[in-house]
This record gives structure tokens, C-alpha cells and sequence, in this order.
């Protein structure tokens, strides 16, 4: 069942809807559309005018109730904190108008939030009836296409309660946002596939030619069977048009249309809105079905927030190359609903029927919605790319940054060629002959590089991406196209141009100065960092012996060993790993240049800041958590790593912040609970400042400890975590769908599906057909669990006498030569089936090897008996 949110739980609720790289308009917690993120930017704590829905109720030419399908506005009421706004509005004021709070509303709604899937109850004592909505655009794993669409859904239920017949009309007014004064509000039908008609009202303007920044249109459209329509509320001064819009609502029967000569300007005050209402008739204790789709289409994507100073800095939205215009994507929609509906709740039931813990479901669905927000764009050829978050009206640090992107685990398995289309892009314009890495991507695409340090993190998680990619999709190809972009980002580790001295004696440990995910530099040896350079090692030596580079593989393969040895001699302190630096060394800076010693040394505390030291730092064995959901094996030693993540939790993890000293930003405050990004426990010393961010709670940090935490068998320290979290993300303080750090929907967060894969222990390998589960905990008496591929998506069961493999959705086929589980539930296999038909096997410790290739298609599954 979904979690449910009322009264002062709805508060902060915004939950997106739109497709990736379209935009989206937020549901608010109380059926408001807030958020109108459609316009090429984010636009945060915005509205479209008097954007809503309404509903009304009459029999026999009598009105019963008419009232907006809203739940009560919640506190505070002081108004919108605005400087050199108009004097009707703001600070002082009360809420706006246009929240449409002072209209008559639900006094008793409730939010249920599954993403991709978000519904609303509405009921109240004066309304004949009962109204659910189910809001949603289309998430369909390995389907990036229709998962694009630029468009919200809407789907009205209404139950008439009462003890007689009553005609219901529930109504969608939307306003147009075009600045203009040459409106164009033109009413349309066509007739769908299925033979149903299709109204659409379209809100544009003539003002800007179709290579604008603002030019652009929205679409409002239904599949009612009986409609009406008011074009234009009426255009006048103060408060009219709301005024007459209400007394043309709340009256019984249709709208009465109002249209307007193109030439005639609207009001000063408000910009024009138009209505399509849609009516039923229903007989007492009926339910009646209303779909209405918002779509819009602006095409025109420019670079306004860090512009090149000659050529272009515009392209067009990859969604612009699919739908002409709003109308088109809207009538898609409507033409595909039942589908595109049907396939995305397939997605969601499969992934909440996963038996992981209900926190931990709701973590990695929550963080979905980054997909469908502002952070990500599509451009003109379908390849992604994504800021780190938003603020209210700029991308937040821009270009697909390596180094938050690595903790990113949702994208490559649910949409893996998107995932490739950013190493694509990264490989071909980010990467130096050298082999030094940018880590930020420049649009539009083609322009000047990043000029900046590389980043440790970013470059070698890039190696390390690109052979999970590799894996997710078995595409050879692909690796061969990028490989010498791979292997030159490897070792310019010790290459003669790297100016900040990685490791130029090859010796698996980097050293001089390195640039990382907390905007600043760490000076000499950390697990942190060096674990990035051997997992990429390591990933390097297995895809160079793979394209036949014998020299090369033994190559990394032998800086690998001499790193990992000296790592775990040195790095670790018998109780966690760290950073090995003098810090009083004032010799260390002086050979990066005065910028170095500038912004680094302390002159008061002769001491270098921004370091770790002895600190426990979050991130000290992020290696193996990564090299654990790709399959790169060992990193660091088993042991010691599971040492470190205990001392992690006891040191790091605070379950009030009440008496903590937080200097930076703050993610959660007074009883809330988390898990801080470096501590100095008790013995250590703290340098006078610090690692930055230090003392903060970043929910990607967090997730990626507490997954790390469940993979090693820590489940109850790991679930602890992801609570915390949750809880700061309650709808009253926080939105759940908006986890954030250096602004919201921060991309960061999507390390949250990671816990997917601890718990299921998921393994894969597309190059030789392997898929594997090996759960955590099986408390329960069945485990299932979510899985997604390059080319298919399904379940996973496994109870005490069966395990299933089941595709539910994808293309291509899943070629398998091989499952992989634990040894002791494959002693139990009796036999094998695919179809109708036995498999022959064989069984060699944890892997069943298949005589012959099977491939699974969607609607398949393979079924293996257990013995009791």
C-alpha cells in the first residue's frame, strides 16, 4: 500500500511529472500544479496563473456543489517572501490569489506517492461524491522514448455518492505562460486510433519565430466523450477574470466559450487562461472515468547560464525531434494511455513487490524522480546529460559532473543507453589527448573545454562506469569505440603532462595533489581516492585482456597489486582507513605553484587545511562499494573494509544533530538523525580547518555508506541510515521527492538504488551471458526482487522450493549462459525449465552453467525446482 501523507505531511510535497529531458509541473501535496519546470530552466515555488482543476455537481438543471480540486493550502499564510514585486503581493500580503487557496476546496484529502505513480483522494461534506486522481508520465524501463514524453497525465475517478443521479464536470484551466501580446488559444479534434474523439486546446502566440528561446506552446487535451470550453476567461482589470471565471463555473451546464480577436491585448494584471471541462452523468454508487493530459513543447534550449562568447548557444530538445508541438505530444499520450499506463505500473508493482524493507523500496523509488525534473536534459540527438541539481531558477553546477554522476545507479541499469550516451560524450569532447579528464561537460556540445585540474574521483569513476556499462550491455563494440579514450584517462596517472603528480612511478597510490567530489584537494596517499585509481586499474586490466592488450592488462594489473598491498599496510589504522600527510609539511604545497600555497596553507596554524588526516571520512572505501555492484571483485581486504564500515557507523553516525558542531550547510537539524561526512574520534586530532563539508549530512554519501554497510551484511546499521533519511523527507519538512544537497533534485541521491542490488546481491555480465542474486537477509519466507538490464527487466524469486527468473518488459532478449547464486541453494537444484521444456546444466560451485543458450524474452521465465 502506498504511503499515505495529510494535513501538515503534505506541506512540502511536490512530486514531478514530466520525462526526462522535458521538464515537469509538480503535484503539490494538496492537488495544487506548482513547479512548472517546462520552460528550458527550473522555476522553483512557481505557479502558471490560476492553473487547476475544479469540480462541480448538479441534477435537473440544479447546482449541488462546485469547488476546486484542492485540499486545504497548509501554513504559513504570511505571503511569498518577494522584493520588488507588485504592491498586491508578497510578504505581508497573505497567500497568492492565484494558489486558488480562497476558493471553495476539499476540507478531507489524502496523497499516496509511488513514484512513477502519484494519487490523490478528495472528499468533503458539501460534495455529492468522492474523487480520486491518478497523476503519472509514462516510466518504462529500456523505453526512452515514450518514458520523454513531455507531458503530465491525469486520471479523474468519480463515485457518485449520493442517492440520485448527478452530472459531474471536472474541469482543467491552465494558463498561458507566453509573454505576449499576439495570443492564439485555438480549440482542435481528431478522432484516435481506438476510434475515440480527442479535444485539445492549445495555448500559444505569434510573437517569436521558431528559433526563439520563448517560443513555444501548451496543450491541454482530453478523451471525454462530452466537453466544453471557455477559450479565454475573461481579459479585465483586478480581480475579473477569476470573478467571472467562477461565476461561469459555478453555475449549472457547460461553459460558456469567450474568444477574443488575435489583435486584442490581455489583461495587464494577469496573463489569459483558458478551460476544458469534460462532464459524465452517473447513476447513485457509479463511477465515472476522466483522463486529461497537460503537454507542452518549448524546443529551444539555450545556454544562459554560462555562455560561450561567440557561436551558437542554443539547441533544440531531443523531445522537439519527436512531437512537432504540444497538441502532438498530448495526442500521443492519449492515443497510448492505456498502454503506456499499463507498462509503467507493471515497472512500479514489480519494484514494490520487492521484499527489501518498505524504507528502503521507498528510497530508491523516491529517487527516481530526479530522471523527470529539471537536473536532466536530452539533447538534440537523445544523449543525456544532467546538472548536479537546481536551484529555484539556474542548473546547479553544470555539466553531467563526474564525480556526483558516479554515485548515480539508477540511470545505467534503467536506461543504460542513456547512461553510455554520457561516457560517449565525456570520451569524445571532456577528454585530452593526454588522457586527462574535464569533469564537467561544456554546452553546447563541442565548445571549449572545462580549464581546470582533473578530478581523481571523476576521471577513474569514469573508467570504472565504463566497464559497468560495458558489462550492463555486453556491447563489445562500444568498448572498442571508446577504449583508447579508457585506457589514455588510466594512465595519466603517471603521465609526464599531469601536473598534479598522481602517481608518476607507478606505484598504485596516488599521491601529489588530487582534486575531488568536495571541491577541493587532498595532498598525499587516501583509501578515498587511491580505492578510485585501483578499481580502475583493476577494471582496465580486465577490458584490455578481453580486446587481447596483454602488455597492457599486466601492466595495470601489476600497479594494482603494489597499490593494493601498500593501501591495506598503510592506509589502514587497525580500526578504519585514511590519509597519510604531515600536515604541519610546509614543503608539500610549493611545487603545485602559489595557488596552492595560497589557498591551502593556514599561516596562523602552519598546517595545510581542507585535509582528512585522521579522520574517518565516509567515503574511505567507496571503491569496493562500487567495485561490489560491478563485479570488479576484491579492492581492499575484505576484513579491514568491514572494520572500517563499523568504525563508520560508531563515529560518523549521529542519531541527533542537537549537540553537533555543524559549521556548513545544514541537512538536518535538532532530533534528526544521519550520517556525517568526516569525524576525528576520540585520540585523533582535527585540523584547525578541515575537509569541507566536514560535519554535513548529504543523502548520497549517506546512501552509499549504508548500501556498502547492507553488502557486507550490516543490514540493521545500513536500514538505520536510509531511515534517518526518510524521516528528514517527511512532507512537512522536506519533500520526499526532492532529496537535496547543492540544490534540489540533486542527482547524487540516485545512490539510493543501489540499495536494490545490496540487498539482492545482483550480479551480471552481459559479455558472458551471467545474471545472479545472492540475498543479503531472507528473513521472509520468499525473497523478490527488481531487476534491469540492457536489453530486458524482470523479477527475481526465490522461495524454499523454487527460484524464478522472469522477464516482464524490454526488447532484444536476455542471452544467459549462466546463473549464479549461492552454493548452498544450488545443491538443492533438481531440475531446470524454460517454457514447456527441462534445461540440461551443470553445477560448479555457485554458478549453474546452461548446455545450451537460453534467450529470455519478455513474457518468459525460468523456473528451477528446488529439493526440500
Amino acid at each position: 500500500m502506498a504511503k499515505s501523507y495529510k494535513g501538515a505531511k503534505t506541506r512540502e510535497i511536490s512530486f514531478p511529472l514530466g520525462g526526462i529531458g522535458s521538464g515537469s509541473i509538480g503535484l503539490a501535496g494538496n492537488g495544487r500544479l506548482i513547479d512548472w519546470e517546462i520552460f528550458n530552466r527550473p522555476n522553483k515555488k512557481s505557479f502558471n496563473g490560476f492553473s487547476h482543476f475544479a469540480v462541480k455537481a448538479e441534477t435537473q438543471g440544479r447546482l449541488l456543489d462546485a469547488r476546486i480540486l484542492n485540499g486545504d493550502l497548509q501554513a504559513p499564510y504570511m505571503g511569498e517572501h518577494i522584493r520588488g514585486g507588485p504592491w498586491y503581493s508578497g510578504y505581508g500580503f497573505g497567500p497568492e490569489s492565484q494558489t486558488m487557496a480562497g476558493m471553495p476546496h476539499f476540507e478531507d484529502t489524502e496523497f499516496q506517492g509511488e513514484f512513477p505513480m502519484a494519487g490523490m483522494t478528495f472528499a468533503d461534506r458539501s460534495f455529492p461524491g468522492r474523487m480520486e486522481l491518478l497523476a503519472f508520465n509514462p516510466f518504462i524501463p529500456l523505453n526512452d522514448h515514450d518514458s520523454s514524453i513531455p507531458a503530465a497525465l491525469f486520471e479523474w475517478v468519480i463515485e457518485n455518492t449520493s442517492d440520485s443521479s448527478i452530472d459531474y464536470t471536472i474541469a482543467l484551466s491552465v494558463g498561458n505562460p507566453i509573454p505576449t501580446e499576439k495570443v492564439i488559444h485555438c480549440y482542435r479534434q481528431s478522432v484516435s486510433v481506438s476510434g475515440r474523439t480527442l479535444h485539445k486546446l492549445g495555448l500559444s502566440s505569434k510573437q517569436y519565430e521558431d528559433d526563439h528561446p520563448q517560443y513555444g506552446d501548451i496543450c491541454i487535451a482530453t478523451d471525454a466523450a462530452e466537453v466544453s470550453r471557455q477559450d479565454f476567461w475573461y481579459r479585465g482589470g483586478w480581480c475579473d477574470a477569476l470573478e467571472m471565471y467562477w461565476h461561469d463555473f459555478s453555475r449549472p451546464g457547460a461553459m460558456r466559450n469567450r474568444t477574443y480577436a488575435e489583435e486584442m491585448p490581455p489583461s495587464d494584471r494577469h496573463k489569459d487562461t483558458a478551460t476544458l471541462a469534460a462532464h459524465v452523468n452517473l447513476k447513485p454508487g457509479e463511477k465515472g472515468k476522466v483522463r486529461f493530459t497537460i503537454s507542452w513543447n518549448f524546443p529551444n534550449m539555450v545556454n544562459f547560464w554560462n555562455p560561450q562568447k561567440s557561436g551558437s548557444n542554443s539547441w533544440k530538445h531531443y523531445y522537439a525531434t519527436l512531437f512537432d508541438n504540444a497538441e502532438a505530444s498530448g495526442k500521443y499520450a492519449l492515443e497510448h494511455w492505456d498502454r503506456l499506463l499499463a507498462e509503467t505500473n507493471a515497472f512500479k508493482e514489480a519494484l514494490f513487490s520487492t521484499t527489501i524493507p518498505d524504507v528502503a523500496k521507498e528510497a530508491v523509488s523516491a529517487n527516481l524522480s530526479v530522471l523527470k525534473t529539471a537536473t536532466c536534459l536530452r539533447l538534440t540527438d537523445g544523449s543525456f546529460y544532467g546538472f548536479e541539481g537546481l536551484t529555484e531558477d539556474t542548473g546547479s553546477c553544470e555539466g553531467s559532473c563526474t564525480h556526483v554522476w558516479n554515485y548515480a545507479y539508477a540511470l545505467p541499469f534503467l536506461f543504460p543507453n542513456l547512461e553510455r550516451s554520457m561516457r560517449d560524450l565525456d570520451f569524445r569532447y571532456n577528454s585530452r589527448p593526454d588522457g586527462q579528464m574535464m569533469f564537467r561537460l561544456m554546452l553546447p556540445i563541442g565548445r571549449e573545454q572545462q580549464n581546470f585540474h582533473a578530478c581523481a574521483d571523476g576521471q577513474f569513476g569514469g573508467v570504472i562506469k565504463a566497464y559497468r556499462d560495458w558489462k550492463i550491455s555486453g556491447n563489445t563494440e562500444w568498448l572498442i569505440a571508446n577504449w583508447p579514450a579508457i585506457r589514455n584517462s588510466i594512465e595519466y596517472a603517471w603521465a609526464d603532462t599531469n601536473d598534479d603528480q598522481w602517481d608518476p612511478l607507478k606505484k598504485g597510490v596516488l599521491e601529489g595533489r588530487q582534486h575531488h567530489t568536495l571541491d577541493m584537494e587532498l595532498y598525499g596517499p587516501n583509501s578515498w581516492l587511491t580505492g578510485f585509481y585501483l578499481a580502475a586499474l583493476k577494471a582496465g586490466s580486465e577490458m584490455a585482456s578481453f580486446l587481447g592488450e596483454r602488455q597492457t592488462a599486466e601492466t595495470y594489473q601489476c600497479v594494482f597489486k603494489r597499490g593494493k598491498e601498500w593501501a591495506d599496510q598503510h592506509l589502514f589504522n587497525g580500526s578504519y582507513y585514511g590519509q597519510r600527510v604531515d600536515l604541519s609539511d610546509d614543503s608539500i604545497l610549493p611545487r603545485f605553484g602559489e595557488d596552492a600555497v595560497h589557498g591551502y596553507w593556514n599561516e596562523e596554524r602552519s598546517e595545510i587545511k581542507y585535509q582528512i588526516g585522521d579522520g574517518c571520512v565516509i567515503d574511505q572505501v567507496i571503491a569496493q562499494w562500487h567495485a561490489n555492484l560491478c563485479g570488479l571483485g576484491e579492492i581492499f581486504d575484505k576484513e579491514q573494509t568491514r572494520t572500517a564500515l563499523q568504525s563508520l557507523y560508531r563515529h560518523n553516525y549521529k542519531s541527533s544533530m542537537r549537540n553537533e558542531a555543524n559549521t556548513w550547510r545544514l541537512y538536518s537539524l535538532n532530533d534528526e538523525a544521519g550520517i556525517v561526512i568526516c569525524t576525528w574520534p576520540e585520540g585523533t586530532a582535527k585540523p584547525s580547518i578541515p575537509l569541507t563539508y566536514n560535519s554535513e549530512t548529504m543523502t548520497g554519501f549517506e546512501y552509499q555508506a549504508a548500501s556498502h554497510m547492507i553488502q557486507e551484511g550490516f543490514v540493521e546499521e545500513g536500514l538505520s541510515i536510509v531511515k534517518a533519511i526518510r524521516d528528514r523527507y517527511d512532507g512537512e519538512k522536506r519533500n520526499p521527492w526532492n532529496e537535496f544537497e547543492c540544490g534540489s533534485n540533486y542527482a547524487r541521491s540516485m545512490a539510493s538504488y543501489s540499495l536494490l542490488h545490496a540487498f539482492s546481491g545482483f550480479e551480471y555480465d552481459g559479455v558472458k551471458g551471467m545474471i545472479g542474486f545472492r540475498p543479503v537477509q531472507t528473513m521472509q519466507e520468499e525473497f523478490r526482487t527488481f531487476w534491469s538490464l540492457d536489453r530486458v527487466w524482470g523479477q527475481f524469486e526465490m522461495t524454499a522450493d523454487h527460484l524464478s527468473l522472469k522477464v516482464l518488459g524490454g526488447g532484444d532478449g536476455l542471452n544467459l549462459n549462466m546463473f549464479k547464486t549461492t552454493s548452498s541453494v544450488l545443491e538443492k537444484v533438481d531440475c531446470v525449465s524454460f517454457g514447456n521444456k527441462e534445461v540440461s546444466f551443470d553445477i560448479l560451485e555457485d554458478t549453474l552453467y546452461f548446455r545450451n543458450e537460453i534467450i529470455l524474452q519478455a513474457g518468459q521465465a525460468i523456473m528451477f525446482k528446488l529439493l526440500r
